[in-house]
C-alpha cells in the first residue's frame, strides 16, 4: 500500500489476512469474508491497522490475554471476536 490512507481491497486485503497461525488465518479470514464489508470505513481503516501487527501480538489480543493500548484498534479486536461468537453459536 503506497498511501497509508488508501484501503486495501479484494485479493490484497485477503492476502494481508493470511498469517503464520491457523488460528489467526480461520478468524481474520472468516471475517473477511462474512463481516468486513458492511463495516463503516473508520471501523475498515482501524481493522487494516491491525494487521500491522505481528502474529503472536494479533493472537494475544483476540484471545484476550492482553488488550492493546490503543482503544481504537481493541474496538476493532471485539467486533472481529464478537462475529467469531456469533458465527459459532449459529453452527
Amino acid at each position: 500500500m503506497s498511501d497509508p490512507t488508501e484501503l486495501l481491497t479484494g485479493s490484497r486485503l485477503k492476502w494481508a489476512c493470511r498469517r503464520g497461525m491457523l488460528e489467526l488465518d480461520i478468524l481474520l479470514g472468516d471475517f473477511i469474508e462474512s463481516d468486513y464489508a458492511p463495516l463503516p470505513e473508520q471501523d475498515k481503516r482501524r481493522f487494516q491497522k491491525l494487521l500491522a501487527l505481528g502474529d503472536q501480538d494479533l493472537f494475544e489480543h483476540f484471545m484476550k490475554h492482553t488488550p492493546h493500548k490503543d482503544n481504537e484498534l481493541n474496538r476493532v479486536i471485539e467486533i472481529v471476536r464478537g462475529a467469531a461468537a456469533r458465527r459459532s453459536q449459529s453452527v
